[in-house]
């Protein structure tokens, strides 16, 4: 049996790839589930129209996190902690902390966003990665300082 996937399916294919699976997995899962359509004439043509709004989609969601990144490179936030005399903080500053202390400064951030190999837990100067969008980065600087 013929299908289009509707989403990305591990170790079948892609969105809108036509694949060749068995009639009872067509049938009785991936249609149900709606992660697929049967490959129709009519199917074919009404999911390239939606494949094309989907690419314009993309392309504007691109575009506006590439604004953003070329505005956050020159932000930089700080985040006040409570320490010990050689500067390890009491706790650790996790993704969620420095959104709050972006928030404070006017600058909307999904916590998710923000990628930091392991929480913060001394105090200094540390570049942060925000991944925007699938291949958009932005790097924050954020001063951990005592409070």
């Amino acid at each position: 049996m013929k299908v289009i996937l509707t989403e990305d399916i591990k170790r079948l294919g892609s969105q809108g790839d036509v694949v060749n699976v068995k009639d009872g997995y067509g049938r009785n899962f991936l249609i149900p589930s709606g992660k697929a359509l049967p490959a129709t004439p009519g199917n074919l043509a009404r999911f390239e129209g939606r494949i094309k709004l989907e690419e314009k989609r993309v392309k504007r969601d691109k575009r506006l996190a590439e604004e953003m990144a070329g505005r956050l490179s020159a932000v930089s936030c700080t985040v006040r902690v409570q320490a010990d005399e050689t500067d390890k903080l009491y706790g650790a500053v996790h993704e969620r902390d420095i959104a709050g202390a972006l928030e404070e400064q006017g600058v909307e951030v999904d916590p998710n966003m923000i990628k930091l190999e392991e929480p913060i837990k001394m105090l200094g100067v540390y570049p942060v990665r925000i991944e925007l969008f699938k291949d958009v980065f932005a790097e924050i600087k954020v001063w951990v300082i005592r409070e």
